[in-house]
């Protein structure tokens, strides 16, 4: 099934039939403010279950659990003060947090952890669906796995057509990049996967927050495999001669891409703009990705944002997508 709506005039209605194929077991797209996420019944292992074949997700890498509300966490998780003070002032939106988690959330939801990933989305759509459901809806990405994240539906539908029982197709995402993912039950609480909720944000509300170092099992998406990945190679380069060092190495390709950043617009086959902001930057990254596949490229070159704030979740992606390789 196939459901087109506008994000801003969209009648709940039109999400009903998406609502029962979610409420009888099966799996359904659809689109978040972050990245389009797959989504199943949070509570029915079965339907979880269905998720991991349709993206052919290893069943070691747990999922977020996506609220309507926070009165809905009541039976998801253990809901501690300095969650409820991040909940005040992130929810909805792009932030992540993970809990210890209750009984009712099965396993595979988990990775077989005792705690578990949360969020609230602000999309309207997302959080029509999810209230319409009843339901906690468990979602990762609307990808295969290991491929750039889908910031369209026609990402999903190239990935997914076919995988999952119903798609919904709301426009584009705004931020680009998958919420932040901030563990709660280590001190201090340490982000496990950087994104539109920075580091910045998160100190200033609770004070020390650290970088996590993803020893032992991954208690977040995006810890252990290979993600965000086009299918020609990725290599980053950066430094005041970045694209003096690309054009060198471009040389040995026949069809080389560059994702540029605040530098005039490379001599190279496909070239495409980051745009000027690391927010730019983030909302444009995976589309990006994307197209240099449509378009062929045999290798691709990209130039990354500097560190800190909004560009740390960038810098993580691509850093990411490149199985960290630069060019010297």
């Amino acid at each position: 099934m196939f459901i087109e709506v506008n994000s801003h005039t969209f009648h709940e209605e039109e999400l009903l039939p998406a609502a029962a194929i979610l409420q009888s077991g099966g799996i359904c797209a659809f689109p978040t403010e972050t990245v389009y996420g797959l989504g199943a019944n949070a509570f029915d292992e079965a339907a979880v279950s269905k998720i991991f074949k349709a993206k052919g997700r290893p069943q070691d890498n747990p999922l977020i659990v996506h609220v309507a509300d926070s009165v809905q966490l009541a039976d998801i998780c253990i809901v501690t003060p300095l969650a409820e003070k991040l909940i005040a002032r992130f929810w909805g939106g792009p932030l992540t947090l993970i809990l210890p988690k209750t009984d009712a959330v099965p396993r595979v939801v988990t990775a077989g952890l005792n705690t578990v990933a949360v969020r609230m989305p602000s999309h309207p759509v997302a959080n029509a669906l999810i209230r319409l459901t009843g339901l906690p809806i468990a979602a990762p990405s609307a990808n295969l796995s290991g491929k750039p994240s889908p910031t369209r539906a026609s990402h999903v539908v190239t990935d997914l057509d076919g995988r999952a029982d119903c798609i919904i197709a709301g426009g584009d995402c705004e931020w680009g990049v998958e919420s932040t993912v901030l563990d709660l039950t280590v001190t201090p609480p340490a982000i496990l996967r950087p994104g539109a909720v920075t580091k910045e944000e998160l100190a200033e509300e609770i004070g020390e927050v650290i970088y996590g170092t993803g020893v032992g099992a991954p208690k977040s998406p995006g810890m252990k495999y290979t993600h965000y990945a086009p299918s020609a190679p990725v290599y980053i380069a950066e430094g005041p001669d970045a694209l003096e060092r690309v054009y060198k190495a471009a040389s040995g390709y026949q069809n080389p891409g560059i994702l540029y950043y605040r530098t005039e617009q490379p001599h190279l086959p496909v070239s495409i703009s980051a745009g000027s902001t690391p927010a730019e930057y983030a909302a444009r990254l995976f589309y990006a990705l994307r197209e240099f596949d449509s378009r062929g490229v045999d290798v691709i070159f990209a130039i990354p944002p500097e560190a800190g704030g909004m560009g740390d979740a960038v810098r993580n992606r691509l850093f990411k997508s490149a199985g960290f390789k630069t060019i010297e």
